[in-house]
């Protein structure tokens, strides 16, 4: 079986489980590919009701709970962790990265579906998890390269977990999304096509293949070895008569 097989019959397997017990069930972290995936099995698995978080808003990589409330009379928190990961002496700390932070979980044996996103701050960094793995890492991950550090579990996340934007306004001639992100990322209106028929733009998770889509308030778009942006509701005229659209780039 293809990796998209196994994780199509997980799908599968956990909305039947759901719908006959009538409890919750839950995925692991979906990367935006396996998100991408489930999205087109949607209509499928519908029957059991669904929901997403990835522990704070506008996370990228999400727990994916199948169940229903008004069918099982009861609502279910999902199993994420917020841990913060503070150096025990900030002012002798190196400046760590995501990569190091990542590296220094991976090196614990923890797979990378376990964890969430992971934001720094400066010398900080929040870490999303699940519930199951959180005291492992509260007790072993001691040190980012040469900086000892020490882990408090958060009764929630905090706002500094929430991804960063830097905003921008771009001017094009509608709000196609293929010009959208040809103008963005600096491409041709062929390069951007490109992108398309090689599959890796998502909007709002969900795979988007047609150049012609018309963004619209709230959208986020996700380009495979690009970035990510959100599409806010000012759009404005120029004098020319051409588009004002303002985008919030993710950091």
């Amino acid at each position: 079986m293809t990796e998209d097989e196994v994780w199509e019959k997980r799908f599968r397997e956990l909305a039947k489980k759901s719908y006959d017990s009538g409890c919750y069930t839950f995925t692991p972290f979906l990367s935006p590919d396996k998100l991408a995936l489930f999205y087109r099995m949607e209509k499928e698995l519908s029957y059991a009701g669904y929901c997403l978080s990835g522990g704070v808003e506008g996370a990228e990589r999400q727990v994916l709970r199948f169940g229903d409330a008004k069918m099982f009379g009861y609502e279910a928190d999902f199993p994420i962790v917020c841990l913060l990961a503070e150096p025990c002496a900030p002012k002798f700390a190196e400046e760590l990265t995501h990569r190091d932070f990542l590296g220094a979980l991976m090196n614990l044996g923890i797979e990378r579906e376990l964890i969430g996103d992971m934001v720094v701050r400066e010398k900080t960094c929040c870490i999303l998890c699940l519930d199951r793995i959180a005291g492992y890492i509260a007790e072993n991950l001691t040190r980012v390269r040469h900086t000892d550090i020490r882990l408090t579990v958060l009764e929630e996340a905090p706002e500094t977990a929430k991804p960063l934007y830097q905003e921008e306004q771009v001017i094009v001639s509608s709000e196609r999304i293929d010009a959208l992100i040809a103008k963005l990322y600096h491409l041709s209106r062929s390069e951007s096509t490109q992108l398309f028929r090689a599959k890796k733009i998502f909007v709002g998770g969900r795979q988007c293949e047609n150049a012609g889509y018309l963004c619209k308030d709230g959208d986020i778009v996700s380009v495979r070895g690009y970035g990510k942006f959100l599409v806010c509701g000012d759009f404005g005229i120029t004098g020319k008569g051409r588009l004002r659209v303002t985008l919030k780039i993710y950091r």
